[in-house]
């Protein structure tokens, strides 16, 4: 095609020529710098927020190690053993320990708890070997935390001399098993 010309075709008009003026279009422009702003606004304060946020932690407090010997009334001792093997064992005081199922703790550190003479005295000691598995430490620590709700619920039942429910004063401790009694266990 010589000579060039209009790349696309003009349409002519059709019917009449209008009169009408024809509307000019009016563009509009978006000014984008508030909306930076308030984006850089928005970051900062969600980063200051999520840093300023404290993490949820438990905080315990571990007493100091104590040494000293502790004189305790053989009849207020409820002992509990782990032995290697996983296999549990009571002992009321220095009795011989005897062999329990991780499910009749709950029910032991029950009866022993609020045995008359005992009630709100009894210390237990839970003495797992160094060779048990930590599973089984902590299912019988489950199962003394829930006879603990029985417990308290007997002991809260009495009142005090100024007519008060006595509160539950629970004794526990996680102690080292001694040579003498990892031997009486290793005979079970």
């Amino acid at each position: 095609m010589a000579g060039g010309g209009a790349l696309k075709a003009e349409r002519s008009k059709r019917g009449k020529a209008s009169k009408r003026k024809k509307m000019k279009r009016v563009s509009y422009h978006l000014d984008m710098t508030p909306l930076v702003d308030i984006t850089f606004l928005l970051l900062t304060f969600f980063m200051f927020t999520t840093t300023m946020a404290t993490p949820q932690v438990m905080e315990m407090s571990i007493p100091p190690e104590v040494v000293d010997q502790v004189e305790v009334k053989e009849s207020e001792l409820l002992q509990l053993f782990v032995r290697e093997d996983n296999k549990i064992f009571y002992a009321i005081g220095n009795e011989d320990p005897q062999e329990i199922e991780l499910n009749k703790i709950q029910a032991l550190a029950e009866v022993e708890n609020l045995r008359e003479g005992k009630r709100n005295r009894l210390i237990t000691a839970l003495k797992p070997s160094n060779d048990a598995d930590y599973g089984i430490v902590v299912n019988i620590l489950d199962e003394l935390n829930m006879a603990e709700v029985l417990i308290t619920a007997e002991i809260s039942k009495e009142f005090d001399e100024e007519g008060n429910p006595k509160k539950r004063e629970r004794r526990f401790t996680i102690a080292q098993m001694s040579e003498e009694e990892l031997e009486k266990i290793k005979e079970l």
